[in-house]
């Protein structure tokens, strides 16, 4: 099958495959905080980390929502990691709540304090990394159309890791179970991993 990317048949496919092609993809469960101190937290399907030294990281809002206007009033915000015995926890932050509820109640989450940011983050996640934004790009279209998207980058300045998941010197992915997104309602969950060496000469472990 091929067709332009705004010619789908509708027929054939009635929805968009891109999120099913583009996977899986890690959540970004995003914690912010405004000016006034209301906090919120809510996952996000575009998200990865484009950089280690600085370590950045990025999530896209389709639309400007809560996460992007807290980020970009106080420019900070927390990334929090979804875990599969986190999954409901997860999917109840993405409810329509009205601004000024924290989604940490009725997701029943524990709130922890940031050593070195303003919002908080999920008490039970194995992982957090507390960022300052360094930009947040209104994405164009080709034609340099701004398309109502968000990307919202910050800089990592801060880790936190459950000890319990550190083995020898490593962080042990599978045990952590991260969820991933994938189309449609779909998610995956990462509890099995393999180890493959780069070709020599391009690099071995990144450390």
């Amino acid at each position: 099958m091929y067709y332009e990317a705004n010619k789908r048949d509708k027929t054939l496919l009635p929805h968009d495959p891109l999120k099913a092609i583009i996977t899986p993809r890690p959540i970004g469960w995003v914690s912010t905080m405004n000016k006034k101190g209301e906090v919120n937290l809510a996952p996000y399907s575009f998200f990865n980390a484009f950089s280690s030294k600085p370590m950045i990281l990025g999530f896209s809002s389709e639309g400007v929502k809560d996460s992007v206007t807290f980020a970009e009033e106080c420019r900070e915000f927390v990334w929090n990691m979804a875990s599969m015995p986190l999954l409901h926890a997860m999917n109840a932050t993405s409810a329509p709540y009205p601004r000024g509820l924290s989604e940490f109640g009725p997701a029943k989450l524990e709130v922890a304090p940031a050593h070195l940011v303003r919002p908080p983050r999920v008490a039970q996640s194995p992982a957090s990394l507390e960022c300052v934004v360094t930009d947040i790009l209104h994405l164009k279209d080709r034609d340099g159309h701004e398309i109502g998207s968000y990307l919202v980058l910050g800089e990592v300045i801060g880790v936190h890791i459950n000890d319990a998941f550190i083995h020898d010197g490593r962080v042990d992915t599978a045990a952590m179970q991260p969820l991933a997104r994938l189309g449609y309602m779909d998610y995956a969950v990462v509890d099995k991993v393999f180890e493959l060496n780069r070709p020599p000469g391009g690099g071995g472990i990144v450390v």
